[in-house]
């Protein structure tokens, strides 16, 4: 081990290596106590990671173990690789024979792939992802004649996930838990899936670590072997482990009980994922004896941060306790600015930043973080109307995400029925049965009478080319958007999405998702409606969209950052702004009804983690009225302003222009897209030539004519072939061969041999030979 650095002679005669010399004392500490459990209790800011890598780096300079006899798991790949680089900067090439450095799944799978056949796998199984997963439940629901849309596939995948997290199989679930699916049948589905799983070969992700916390449990040996070769092991953000991964670590540390653990009881807010903030917590208990060394001297934030942070988090009654403190200057005191409405809010936000970057304030050291994303939306639309650069940070862009794409989808088709894009992306969205054959049959009529695709659509419903089925539902479906196109023009833009979020299908979709993003991308939803209530007109609120796109397209020059403050833990940046800390945002009123105390802790472990981002900047706001669901609902301050200690804030207040604003009663219960109005006046007639008012009002374009029953509104675009007249023989692809009997316009009848009389469009034919 000739790259390993030479200690560093001290005055007490300790032989202490550099990278410990450079440490505060308890880091040093942290470093320097190799035996034995240790608890590592990292407050925000602290520098745990550096001293989690030198403590790596000393066991193998020390020589106390060689690389191979370390265990050290992260939760990221990116934790692994910084991990990795910091420790060979301080021995040198030793480091790459760690082949134990990594994520839970990449050790599980390392693991595994020794031992698959001691749970019914071979060595080369497959690690299946979240479609493949989906698309095996719905197999197996449909093989058991189960409903799949009273109980979907996407629930039984989180199902499966949580009871694996959890460290159960099968026949480990309680009665609750089996009613949790079918009525009483979650073990049953979930038995035969793992069989199912067994028989391909193959595992998912939450199997990595239980067939090992399995193998481990039923094979002595195999747990033995491990146990011989980690003389440590090391763990980070342990506040993050959930149930399987703190089993799988305990048994692996009970034979030598050198295990070290980092991490933060109050940052501690992954609950949704399966974390467990027990498992920290409980940590002195599962190692009697255990040092536990706290690191508070905080590198980050300035002494009125952490006084405001430490005051806040002193209310939770589960945290084993820390004081962080710092030798940084005094700072400001946070700010905490009451504002009228959210408009206001997003408005305040952005001549603050003006404000900042006329200073000098780097954008890039400007981050808004908020506790939801519909909460961007406002935020994004004032930036591109001040032409402030902006970039959303572990998440889509609010007119990026896929919900709000589908809706602008239907809301284009509405405005333009010629826009072929946007009825591609929704024609079978929600699933109406209208799929990829479907569409290249509309496609290919679309292509050969040069019309749009609704139009073509519309003509090929009077015929035979599409099965019945597809033919009523695609007649269904323009019938709706001829409906919308003529409310467009009596109802708001915002009454009108409500309108076709409804009468679509869509929001019954997303009701009966049960996973836990689909409450979220309802919200996304609503809040898309709130913003259309500010436009005159569809076309001023897609007009807006495209420019907000456009300026989503260009990544020039420094950017703000809007994120969640879920992703934002990890970070920092100069200037925060912590916008909406209002009773029912944040606190979410939704953690608080399904999680009750410990969701109200998780919560404020949430605001404490949202605060220390800052570095010499905090500013919270929350506003008297918010817009939820398209109506006016007075708000109160988040009890976390409360509770933040008094003489570490200052608090205004700004209120302009609120005297006349109208707001609505409103319960938080409501159906968000129950609230149609049809109460607005024409504000035209129908509208463009040719086609287009065709479909909007289901006249025959052609002048002074209007359409036979039965026949079709977009027959016009589809000149008769002249090649092909009664009587003449004709092959079509699908039905094979046959005789005209009737010609009308476009359509033709033909008696096939096999298909029998069939009625066809004449480009769908050719001359038999």
């Amino acid at each position: 081990m000739s790259d390993f650095p030479a200690p560093l002679e001290t005055g007490q005669d300790q032989r202490i290596p550099a990278y410990a010399a450079v440490l505060n004392e308890p880091q040093r500490e942290a470093v320097l106590t190799t035996e034995g459990p240790v608890l590592m209790l990292a407050g925000a800011g602290t520098g745990k990671t550096a001293a989690l890598t030198a403590r790596l780096a000393h066991l193998i300079a020390m020589r106390r173990a060689w690389p191979s006899e370390i265990l050290c798991v992260t939760f990221t790949n990116k934790a692994a690789r910084e991990m990795r680089e910091r420790v060979a900067r301080h021995i040198g090439d030793a480091v790459e024979g760690m082949p134990w450095l990594g994520t839970f799944h990449s050790i599980g799978a390392r693991m595994l792939r020794r031992h698959a056949e001691l749970v019914g796998l071979q060595s080369n199984y497959t690690i299946i992802d979240t479609d493949d997963q989906l698309r095996l439940l719905k197999q197996l629901i449909q093989q058991n004649d189960l409903d799949e849309k009273r109980w979907p596939a996407r629930q039984l995948a989180g199902l499966i996930d949580r009871w694996k997290n959890r460290g159960l199989n099968p026949g480990d679930l309680d009665a609750i838990e089996n009613e949790a699916y079918a009525n009483g049948r979650g073990a049953q589905f979930y038995k035969l899936y793992q069989d199912r799983l067994k028989e391909l070969n193959a595992c998912d992700f939450g199997d990595l670590l239980l067939h090992m916390l399995n193998i481990f449990r039923t094979h002595h040996d195999v747990l033995e072997q491990y146990q011989q070769r980690f003389k440590y092991i090391l763990v980070d953000e342990y506040q993050d482990t959930n149930q399987v991964q703190y089993l799988w670590l305990r048994l692996l540390a009970q034979s030598r009980k050198n295990i070290c653990v980092v991490g933060d009881d109050d940052q501690s807010i992954y609950s949704w994922r399966g974390a467990e903030v027990a498992n920290i917590l409980r940590f002195e208990k599962d190692f009697p004896g255990a040092a536990v060394i706290k690191l508070e001297q905080n590198y980050r934030s300035t002494p009125q941060i952490l006084a405001a942070a430490s005051g806040l988090i002193n209310a939770n009654s589960e945290r084993l306790g820390k004081t962080l403190w710092t030798e940084l200057p005094a700072g400001e005191k946070v700010r905490v600015i009451g504002v009228w409405d959210g408009p206001e809010e997003a408005r305040r936000v952005g001549e603050e930043i003006e404000r900042l970057e006329a200073e000098g304030a780097p954008l890039d050291q400007i981050a808004i973080l908020v506790r939801a994303q519909y909460q961007t939306r406002e935020f994004e639309d004032r930036f591109i109307q001040i032409g402030l650069n902006y970039r959303i940070v572990g998440g889509f862009r609010f007119y990026e995400r896929a919900e709000i794409r589908d809706a602008l989808a239907y809301l284009r088709m509405i405005e333009q029925p010629a826009d072929d894009l946007a009825f591609e992306r929704i024609h079978n969205q929600p699933k109406r049965g209208l799929g990829a054959k479907a569409l290249e049959t509309m496609r290919r009529h679309a292509r050969r009478i040069q019309a749009p695709l609704a139009a073509a659509s519309l003509d090929l419903a009077d015929s035979d080319e599409l099965p019945p089925r597809a033919r009523n539902t695609l007649v269904g479906l323009l019938g709706q958007f001829a409906h919308w196109r003529d409310q467009s023009t009596k109802v708001t833009p915002s009454e009108l999405l409500r309108m076709v979020v409804t009468e679509s299908g869509y929001e019954e979709m997303l009701q009966k998702d049960r996973s836990a993003e689909s409450a979220g991308r309802l919200e996304n939803l609503s809040e898309l409606a709130r913003a259309m209530e500010d436009y005159e007109s569809l076309t001023d609120f897609l007009e807006h969209v495209s420019l907000v796109m456009d300026n989503d397209a260009r990544d020039d020059g420094e950017k703000v950052t809007i994120m969640t403050m879920h992703a934002a833990k990890g970070l920092e940046f100069d200037h925060v702004f912590l916008p909406g800390w209002e009773e029912g945002v944040f606190p979410s009123q939704r953690a608080l009804d399904e999680g009750g105390l410990a969701s109200l802790e998780e919560e404020r472990r949430l605001a404490y983690v949202a605060i220390t981002r800052a570095k010499r900047r905090c500013t919270i706001l929350h506003a008297a009225n918010r817009r939820i669901y398209g109506q006016w609902t007075s708000s109160i301050p988040s009890r976390f302003i409360e509770e933040l200690p008094q003489d570490t804030v200052n608090r205004e207040t700004t209120m302009a222009g609120g005297a006349s604003l109208w707001r609505a009663n409103w319960t938080e219960n409501e159906d968000p897209f129950a609230h149609v109005s049809t109460s607005r006046p024409d504000r035209s007639t129908a509208r463009g030539p040719g086609w287009q008012r065709a479909l909007s009002t289901g006249y025959d374009a052609t002048p002074k004519r209007l359409p036979e029953p039965g026949k079709s509104a977009a027959s016009f675009a589809a000149k008769p072939r002249t090649d092909i007249a009664i009587g003449a023989r004709v092959f079509h692809d699908k039905f094979g061969y046959g005789t005209v009997t009737d010609q009308e316009g476009n359509k033709l009848t033909i008696d096939f041999e096999k298909a029998g009389e069939k009625r066809v469009i004449d480009s769908f034919v050719k001359p038999a030979d």
